[in-house]
């Protein structure tokens, strides 16, 4: 049977026509901002203060320094306590878009230039 997103036709069809995008660097800001660098050298900021709510993100919330501790495990964003968050979310705000060629909201291409 498999998970949700094996199930929607959709998805299958998203899936087979691009690499799906996860997180292959993360930076923390101020203002429970995180610059997200990813797998296909793209890089966006995301505001994830509305994304830290329930009991585990309480310590992460309340310190900035916790805040800052997050690093890149498995494609996503995590914490040492074991807070995570969801690529899909961080990335796309959702699910990946129905149009593969579609770039996150607020892409930002970094130049890259040969020798900079």
């Amino acid at each position: 049977m498999g998970t949700l997103c094996n199930q929607l036709p959709h998805w299958s069809k998203v899936r087979e026509s691009m690499p799906l995008l996860r997180i292959q660097k993360v930076m923390p800001l101020e203002g429970f901002r995180l610059r997200l660098t990813l797998t296909d050298g793209s890089v966006v900021e995301r505001d994830v203060s509305d994304l830290l709510a329930g009991p585990i993100f309480d310590p992460i919330r309340s310190d900035a320094a916790r805040f800052r501790e997050v690093r890149v495990e498995e494609g996503s964003v995590a914490w040492p306590n074991g807070a995570d968050l969801c690529p899909d979310v961080l990335i796309w705000g959702g699910p990946p878009p129905r149009e593969p060629r579609t770039p996150p909201k607020e892409l930002h291409l970094e130049a890259k230039t040969a020798g900079a």
